[in-house]
């Protein structure tokens, strides 16, 4: 009999704890049925609609994400296509873009909490508006909190402070327009804090520099001002971006960590830091657009990582010192706008480093097209507080009393005036940049020469561009032999030459579909001959084949600089046949990275942009060194692309957001490619698109990711790129990120990696 009363208990405590997990189960999915409802029906919850089956059985899209673990919802990612930033934002609702008048985010919040086991929310571009209610805080287990882009406004509240697991925190694109919080130090697990494009006000939050590990600090696009204190105790920042704040204390100083540090656009004020040149991790520094002073530290342009330096728009003075050295990843450097005097020193004008540089504005003894002269720079740095006080005295000779309070008077005047000449500047520069001519107007041809001048100093450290003959590449190809062809490019025949000097060159035949004159055909060329930069495949000349000057050309022949190591599809595939030469995961985000600055600067580094650069594998080329460099860029500039597209009825800024929308996507393929290698990826887009979804789990993720990057990447490094590649194929091209945002993603997941390597090297010598 006891047995009996035994296996009852027994049944019965299994039967109600089945019975409480299906209730369980049927709960969840009433919440979130009522989660779709508030937020008004939005198309990427449809899949809800007379769904029988689990919810968490429903697969993951980028679009929509949920994640289980014993029957408790973990994880909810949902993103819409309501962008959160407006020109304007009238009352609290935009046509077209918020939730409804009816929409209530206290009740949305409330309905939301009762998912008690959530660690990872990304509500993203819904048009959720209104502020966002403290009851957020009971989420207890959240990790990753992620509202960007929505209409949200008021305060941060301060009962988020006690979500002590959050280690991430990302509110961007709202409207917060209160005090920045300073109470985020009780989040002591924070690793990212990106509140950018706000409207956030006070001093920089001091209690952000008692969280150690933070890693990235994004706060650039509010109204922040005051005093930027020490920020030396986070000693895990690699990202600091402060960008278009109002700050205005001398710089401080920085943890050696750092990677990125974003602060143009403020005023920052005195001397840069000595230290800024011992940052032995810095690879991008951003200080243009402040009030910065003296000399910058020659150590800063030595940075053994540093590939990207702009100090335009300082008054930086002094002389460069001409030993100067450059590190060997500095890549980009603008030091332009300032009052800086004597020579430029020679690692700056260098042409075997193929570096950009800019330093128009200053008093140089170069260049002098392009320079103030010499008493410009003296006078704007020595001549400042006693300047009207002298003129004073001698004009009016009145009494102490008088003349001290006139020229105080005109002091403020004096200064008021200054900075006001400085913000027009800056403004016109902005006017002339925001209004560039995007596509190759006939207009913009006329005027190649002068284009051509203006951006000269982006061309200093260049190889040397030169005119070729029919006869000399001949001579460079045994007339073109067989044996020196190396296939049809995306457009062109290619042959492998060498020249006259030893030097190898990859020479494409370019057959023009339509007639050129040949000084039309040399405008274009002067454009294309000017796309310099360490990761584009240089141009090293071009040779017309054509007639006399007044004639046309049918063809032309663009010399670029030889690649031996071939293209990035080959090295992808390569495991089976050549081993030693695949690449880790680790390789493949170097190239990506180095691919995607390329790509950036041909977007906002030269004028006019170069859109529509064949981004594919195969036009990924591998130096020597294996350092990527894209080729085929710029062709549109031959082909008259965007041409074609103006005659269609398609004006400049339409051509610009297609083209620019059209890199970012055709980009997300290559980082498709990197992921899954070619012989996935040979089967067409319509099948990566549909195995997208895959990456969402391990299983997935096992089954359709090439087995390196699985055995040499480490899964937070994975999620990163797997995560910025689904944004840039998404089907709304207004929705994909930004070149800048590909960039930074790609770096962080360098950065993940990197760590996690030194890590794996620590444990294993430990145990060794």
């Amino acid at each position: 009999m006891g047995y009996v009363k035994f296996f009852a208990i027994v049944f019965l405590s299994w039967f109600f704890c089945i019975s409480s997990t299906h209730q369980l189960q049927s709960y969840q999915t009433q919440v979130l049925l009522q989660l779709r409802k508030h937020l008004e029906y939005p198309l990427q919850l449809q899949i809800w609609e007379n769904y029988n089956g689990d919810l968490c059985n429903v697969l993951p899209t980028p679009r929509l994400s949920i994640t289980c673990e014993d029957d408790f919802i973990t994880e909810l990612k949902i993103m819409g296509d309501k962008l959160g930033k407006v020109s304007e934002f009238n009352g609290f609702a935009v046509p077209n873009q918020t939730l409804s008048q009816s929409f209530s985010i206290d009740s949305f919040v409330v309905t939301l909490t009762r998912l008690t086991s959530l660690r990872v929310i990304s509500l993203v571009s819904l048009g959720i508006w209104g502020p966002l209610p403290e009851k957020i805080h009971r989420l207890s287990s959240l990790e990753l909190l992620d509202m960007s882009s929505n209409f949200i406004f008021g305060a941060i509240p301060p009962q988020l402070s006690r979500l002590v697991k959050l280690h991430t925190l990302t509110l961007d694109s709202n409207f917060f327009n209160d005090t920045a919080p300073n109470w985020l130090d009780s989040l002591s697990n924070l690793t990212i804090l990106s509140l950018k494009n706000n409207q956030l006000k006070g001093h920089f939050p001091s209690s952000l520099c008692k969280i150690t590990k933070l890693t990235d600090i994004a706060l650039s696009h509010n109204e922040l001002s005051g005093k930027l204190p020490d920020l030396s105790t986070l000693t895990s920042l690699h990202l600091l971006d402060l960008r278009e704040n109002h700050l205005d204390s001398e710089l401080p100083l920085m943890p050696e960590g750092l990677a990125t540090v974003l602060l143009s656009k403020n005023s920052f004020s005195g001397k840069i830091p000595e230290q800024f040149g011992k940052l032995n991790q810095l690879q991008h520094l951003d200080l243009s657009f402040n009030h910065l002073r003296e000399t910058p530290p020659s150590a800063l342009f030595s940075l053994p990582n540093i590939s990207y330096l702009n100090l335009a728009s300082n008054r930086l003075s002094g002389t460069l010192s001409n030993h100067l050295s450059c590190g060997a990843e500095l890549g980009y450097v603008d030091i332009s706008s300032n009052r800086l005097i004597g020579a430029l020193p020679p690692c700056l004008l260098s042409s075997h480093d193929n570096r950009v540089v800019k330093f128009g504005g200053n008093c140089l003894s170069i260049d002098t097209q392009h320079q103030h002269q010499e008493s410009y720079c003296n006078e704007g740095n020595t001549r400042r507080k006693g300047k009207d006080i002298g003129v004073l005295v001698g004009v009016i000779g009145g009494t102490v009393i008088l003349l001290i309070l006139l020229a105080f008077g005109l002091l403020i005047l004096y200064r008021k005036n200054f900075s006001q000449g400085i913000l027009e500047q800056r403004s016109s520069q902005k006017v002339v940049q925001d209004n560039s001519q995007s596509g190759i107007s006939s207009e913009l041809l006329a005027n190649a020469r002068l284009i051509s001048q203006a951006v000269k100093f982006g061309a200093q450290s260049a190889p040397a561009y030169r005119l070729f003959s029919l006869e000399e590449l001949g001579d460079a190809t045994n007339n073109f032999d067989q044996s020196t062809f190396l296939g049809e490019g995306s457009i062109g025949k290619l042959y492998k030459g060498r020249l006259e000097n030893g030097t190898y060159v990859a020479i494409r035949s370019l057959t023009l579909f339509k007639k050129y004159s040949i000084q039309n055909l040399k405008q274009r060329l002067d454009l294309l001959s000017k796309l310099r930069h360490p990761h584009l495949v240089s141009l090293l000349g071009h040779c017309i084949d054509g007639g006399v000057q007044d004639s046309t050309a049918n063809r032309v022949f663009l010399i670029h600089e030889y690649m031996p190591n071939g293209n990035f599809r080959t090295h992808l595939s390569a495991a089976e046949n050549c081993p030693d030469k695949v690449l880790k995961w680790s390789d493949r985000l170097a190239v990506l990275i180095g691919v995607a600055k390329a790509v950036h600067f041909l977007h906002t580094g030269v004028i006019p942009a170069s859109f529509s650069n064949r981004l594919k594998t195969n036009n990924i080329l591998l130096d020597e060194h294996r350092i990527a460099k894209l080729s085929d860029y710029g062709m549109s500039i031959i082909t008259e692309e965007s041409e074609k597209l103006e005659a269609k009825g398609d004006g400049p800024k339409s051509w610009h957001m297609t083209k620019l929308a059209d890199d970012v996507y055709n980009f997300g393929f290559v980082l498709l490619e990197s992921l899954v290698g070619p012989s996935v990826s040979g089967k067409g887009e319509a099948f990566l698109l549909n195995e997208m979804t895959s990456f969402g789990s391990q299983d997935g993720r096992q089954r359709i990711v090439d087995p390196i990057v699985l055995t040499t990447s480490s899964q937070e490094s994975l999620s990163i790129v797997i995560s910025i590649t689904n944004k840039c194929i998404l089907p709304e091209s207004s929705s994909r990120p930004s070149f800048e945002d590909v960039l930074w993603n790609l770096q962080y997941a360098a950065q993940v990696q990197a760590t996690a390597d030194a890590d794996q090297k620590s444990d294993s010598t430990s145990r060794s």
